[in-house]
């Protein structure tokens, strides 16, 4: 799972995500999603979401997805 697809991303689910600071240095950041902002179906960059921290990014992978990175 991409991160790309609306449907693949769900309330509770851990995800790997870019926060607007990060986007440069590719930097992921973990946690659980709280909220999707994106509305649309699909977006190239990765769903937008917010963690249940409160920060803000979009999605780059998903926990359980063989891609999935944690953090170095």
């Amino acid at each position: 799972m991409s991160g790309q697809n609306r449907d693949e991303i769900r309330i509770g689910l851990r995800v790997a995500i870019v926060l607007k600071k990060d986007q440069r240095s590719g930097r992921l950041t973990h946690g659980v999603v709280k909220d999707i902002l994106t509305k649309s179906p699909f977006h190239p960059h990765g769903i937008k979401v917010r963690l249940s921290d409160g920060q803000v990014g979009r999605v780059k992978s998903v926990e359980g997805d063989p891609d999935f990175q944690f953090a170095t």
